[in-house]
């Protein structure tokens, strides 16, 4: 015969699992973090289900507490033009489209055609595709090819090209302009002493080279997963 404190506590609501892009926050504990998360503005339907989606099939993203703040920094520096390094489904490309505006232009880069086919949706369905331009390829690479410079470039490829996307950035932004990567706690690994694995070295390394950049004015913000935000000197 079962215990009457064990039959109480089966009786009790299973607690909803978080979406995994809330990703493990180190630097805010387990309530606070859910009220940073509570106190967000309810997303349009659209990216409601991007969000559903990116939970549900385990597709980074970076979460609306990240996206606000990435909407947040273009619209202080008026940001009409945005180059996005690595984009899977969208999401963030879809906040930075509604910051820069019907005359402004998002590039979007992607690996994956079936992301940029699902992205394509998204932006059709939310009205912005006419500020979209989707490449499919090698993000560096394409970068590499730009010729103008960016209001902003965000950051959010493969984490062993870190340094590399770093050399790219400088000439193709402008001054004021923002280098704004995402991870750059990784989990915390990056507090290990002598961390193994080569992404871990990896962000490390940008790290170190992007604090010790002259042309840039660099802050880590303990947002998430980390946020670097640097200014073009």
């Amino acid at each position: 015969m079962k215990s009457p404190k064990k039959q109480v506590a089966q009786s009790q609501p299973q607690k909803a699992a978080k979406p995994n892009w809330r990703h493990f926050n180190l630097t805010t504990a387990g309530p606070v973090d859910d009220y940073l998360y509570s106190m967000l503005p309810q997303r349009d339907e659209v990216l409601a289900e991007m969000e559903g989606y990116a939970s549900e099939h385990n597709v980074p993203i970076v979460g609306p507490a990240v996206a606000r703040v990435l909407q947040q920094l273009a619209l202080m520096i008026d940001a009409k033009t945005v180059f996005e390094l690595g984009s899977a489904i969208g999401y963030s490309t879809l906040w930075w489209a509604q910051a820069v505006g019907e005359k402004g232009r998002v590039i979007y880069t992607d690996g994956d055609a079936k992301n940029a086919e699902r992205a394509r949706r998204y932006f059709d369905r939310a009205g912005v595709s006419n500020r979209i331009t989707l490449h499919t390829g090698d993000a560096l690479e394409l970068l590499s090819e730009q010729k103008q410079q960016f209001d902003i470039i965000f950051n959010d490829v493969d984490k062993e090209d870190y340094p590399r996307v770093l050399r790219l950035v400088s000439p193709r932004l402008r001054k004021g302009g923002l280098f704004i990567t995402d991870n750059v706690l990784w989990s915390g690994r990056v507090a290990e002493k002598n961390p193994k694995d080569a992404t871990t070295k990896a962000i490390l390394e940008f790290n170190r080279l992007l604090y010790n950049s002259e042309d840039f004015f660099t802050t880590m913000l303990p947002i998430r997963d980390g946020l670097a935000v640097a200014l073009k000197k």
